[in-house]
């Protein structure tokens, strides 16, 4: 994966992340500027995920977004939303991320 590949899909990481966690705040949509920061987020992580696609594989690519994304977003549970951090929890975070470097050590392309 080329450099530029690895900031655009940090970039898509980064708002999906940013997008749920606005869903979160919507309240089923009900509130505007959450609800408009989710669609706007989705938006450009998509946009950016397709950017993406044009140097990566898609298997490499979807692999560490929803991966990385998954994490981040229930380490953001944990942290802001008063979601509890039980062992099981962090065995899959761990996991996620063991499965997202082996991955990419594995080489694929």
């Amino acid at each position: 994966m080329t450099g530029m590949g690895y900031l655009l899909l940090l970039g898509a990481i980064a708002s999906e992340v940013a997008a749920t966690t606005a869903m979160k705040y919507s309240e089923g949509f009900s509130r505007l500027v959450p609800s408009v920061l989710t669609v706007l987020g989705y938006v450009v992580s998509f946009g950016l995920l397709a950017r993406t696609l044009k140097t990566v594989s898609i298997g490499t690519v979807y692999a560490i977004w929803s991966g990385v994304g998954t994490a981040a977003i229930a380490a953001i549970g944990v942290a802001f939303m008063g979601e509890g951090m039980t062992a099981v929890k962090a065995a899959g975070i761990a996991l996620i991320i063991i499965g997202v470097v082996v991955l990419n050590l594995g080489g694929a392309h």
